[in-house]
This record gives C-alpha cells, structure tokens and sequence, in this order.
C-alpha cells in the first residue's frame, strides 16, 4: 500500500516542478541577455523597445507617441531582438 505513494512522488515532481524550473531558468536567462534596442512585450501587454536598462527596471519607448515608461524588469513576459529593422 505503501508503494503507490512512493512512486507517485517522483512521478509528480517530474510531471511539475521539474518543467516549471527549466522555464523559470530559461526567463532568467532572457533577463540577463536583455539590451537596449530589443522589442520587448510586458507581461500587461504593453509592447516597446528598450531604450535603458536599471538594475530593476528599464526605460521603454511605447509607439505611436514615442512614449517613455519605466517598468520592472520582472515584468517582461518576451524579448524580440531587433530582427524586424535588418529585414
């Protein structure tokens, strides 16, 4: 009775916390890669390009108005390096 138990538990950390590290570290990464240029898209939705980079937050320019917003670098949800101005 006592067997089920003990071979669900890898069976569960494999299934979830395992997938949930790898994307964790893969996002670290991808904060640590960031430089000024890339297109960004916040985890709010909001979309621009990085014009600075703090130690916890960076300065992004939001078109059409070439607006300025400081936001927290945890609130990145994707990087775009700037692949579509060389096409």
């Amino acid at each position: 009775m006592l067997l089920p138990i003990l071979l669900f538990l890898p069976l569960l950390y494999l299934v979830m916390v395992r997938p949930q590290q790898k994307r964790q570290k893969q996002w670290q990464q991808m904060l640590s890669n960031i430089k000024s240029g890339d297109r960004i898209t916040t985890s709010g939705g909001i979309r621009g390009i990085i014009l600075s980079i703090k130690d916890d937050s960076i300065v992004i320019r939001v078109a059409p108005d070439n607006l300025k917003l400081e936001i927290a670098k945890n609130a990145i949800a994707s990087v775009t390096q700037d692949d579509v101005a060389k096409s």
